[in-house]
């Protein structure tokens, strides 16, 4: 019963969701950053929770897709469209030539390999001159979407925010047919187990690249964005800060649950914009969340509240023994 009215109570939460910045007072900048970010951590998501590896290089890939953003629209005066396909093709390339690299590696040598590859991206971003140096990409142009006589486009937050919310629905839908495709399948009997799926005819290796190439695109559109939002591109992207905010989103609230990261973002994001301590704490709290998640809960808040709910539901003990009569 719930599974069939799952459609009919999208509908409406997506439409509360998509007017909730204005009756809050205005904050859709807050609500297109949390959108963004989201998008990104789905990319890691999906190589986390399916396929049981965690890399470290999807800020690459977000980067990537603003670097081409804003290279392309700065310097050859590139349309959203045109923009759009360059950060796809930049982070899909990057990830297919790492992921040619990382074929035949597992677990902690994979992560160690995936964060060696952002050290040297950050390092090419803070030096070569063709990316702005230390300096980075400024002055990108607003969102402009040509779209035959129609010119969509979008030169503020309150603009900006539909094109997020958008990508966001298409972000979750996709990730959903994902999991329910041929490949999502054999992405878990690879993760869960890999003998098993060899023994299967599995290709394990050409399954792995394909989710890793396959999650790439997900950080990339979300910089794409980004590079629109804040119409600056710069080194500042391969900050440790990135890769703990996805990789928490990811965590936090549990694995393989297509709300997840995003209710992880959220709950990120809006500590930082409306309940913030300052940068150096809110960097503790983001930092404490990521090491609470993964050492002391490990299946989330959603193991958390799934735990406490069958305590609380189950039936208290009882006696068989009957009371004697008495004479």
């Amino acid at each position: 019963m719930a599974g069939r009215l799952a459609p009919f109570l999208a509908v409406p939460l997506a439409i509360l969701v998509f007017l909730l910045p204005g009756w809050l007072g205005g904050v859709h900048g807050a609500f297109t950053v949390i959108a963004i970010m989201a998008i990104a951590a789905y990319g890691l998501d999906i190589v986390v929770s399916d396929l049981g590896e965690v890399s470290l290089a999807h800020t690459v890939f977000f980067a990537a897709g603003a670097y081409a953003t804003g290279l392309l629209a700065t310097r050859l005066g590139a349309n959203g469209w045109l923009t759009l396909a360059g950060a796809l093709a930049a982070g899909t390339l990057i990830a297919l030539v790492l992921g040619l690299i990382t074929l035949a590696l597992r677990e902690f040598v994979f992560s160690l390999v995936t964060y060696a590859a952002t050290v040297v991206a950050a390092a090419v971003a803070h030096n070569w001159d063709v990316l702005g140096g230390s300096d980075g990409v400024s002055g990108i142009p607003t969102l402009d979407l040509p779209l035959g006589p129609l010119r969509l486009g979008a030169t503020n937050d309150v603009q900006l925010w539909p094109f997020a919310f958008g990508l966001l629905l298409l972000t979750l839908y996709a990730v959903r047919q994902f999991r329910r495709s041929r490949l999502g399948a054999m992405a878990m009997m690879v993760h869960l187990n890999p003998r098993l799926a060899t023994m299967s005819g599995i290709d394990v290796r050409r399954v792995r690249l394909g989710v890793f190439v396959l999650s790439a695109p997900f950080s990339a559109v979300a910089g794409w964005l980004y590079a629109y939002q804040r119409a600056y591109v710069g080194p500042d992207l391969f900050e440790t800060y990135f890769l703990v905010l996805m990789l928490t989103a990811v965590v936090l609230v549990g694995r393989r649950r297509l709300l997840a990261p995003l209710i992880g973002t959220a709950l990120i994001i809006g500590q930082e914009r409306f309940l913030s301590f300052g940068g150096d704490i809110n960097a503790i709290i983001l930092g404490g969340a990521l090491v609470l998640a993964l050492a002391v809960l490990p299946g989330g808040l959603d193991g958390l509240f799934r735990r406490a709910f069958a305590r609380t539901a189950q039936p208290a003990p009882h006696s068989d023994r009957r009371p004697v009569a008495q004479s």
